[in-house]
């Protein structure tokens, strides 16, 4: 669904980068407060400064991932949390939500929408602007023809 809302974004005329946080080496934060005393430099040396920087420097963030136990993956959630060294500085963003999971009932996702948007409601300025839900998708290859990559890629042309 990510690459569906990327083409859509990218046919309007915008610059998509997508970063597949899951190939990224990325601590979690261990609320040590070094980037506190240290111009938001953070106690680890890991990818997360350059996604951190590009997150400052969006106009629009695409927060994805899988439901798991009816929230976000590890991996998100560590980049979320990371991004306390600078969190003042990610500010005035529209915010999109992506998500798959297994089972078809919709509010199984409530959840791991409630993690995004409890990250979006610390962001100064920050305004949702869509969300899309698949259900029943378990399998590697299942979203293929699943009716919310039509949505995913509207919403990315609407940006």
């Amino acid at each position: 669904m990510c690459d569906e809302f990327a083409k859509g974004a990218t046919e309007a005329g915008h610059n998509v980068e997508k970063i597949h946080v899951s190939e990224k080496n990325i601590h979690p934060c261990i609320a040590c407060y070094h980037c506190s005393n240290n111009s938001g430099a953070c106690v680890f040396k890991d990818d997360m400064a350059e996604i951190l920087q590009k997150m400052i420097d969006a106009d629009v963030l695409v927060l994805a991932s899988p439901v798991y136990f009816y929230s976000i993956d590890a991996q998100l959630k560590a980049v979320i949390d990371r991004t306390v060294a600078r969190w003042l500085e990610v500010k005035n963003k529209e915010f999109y939500y992506i998500t798959t999971m297994a089972d078809n009932k919709k509010s199984s996702a409530d959840t791991t929408l409630a993690c995004f948007r409890g990250y979006a409601d610390c962001v100064e300025g920050a305004v949702e602007k869509g969300t899309v839900v698949a259900g029943g998708v378990y399998e590697k290859g299942e979203i293929k023809n699943h009716p919310a990559m039509k949505l995913a890629y509207q919403m990315g042309k609407n940006v």
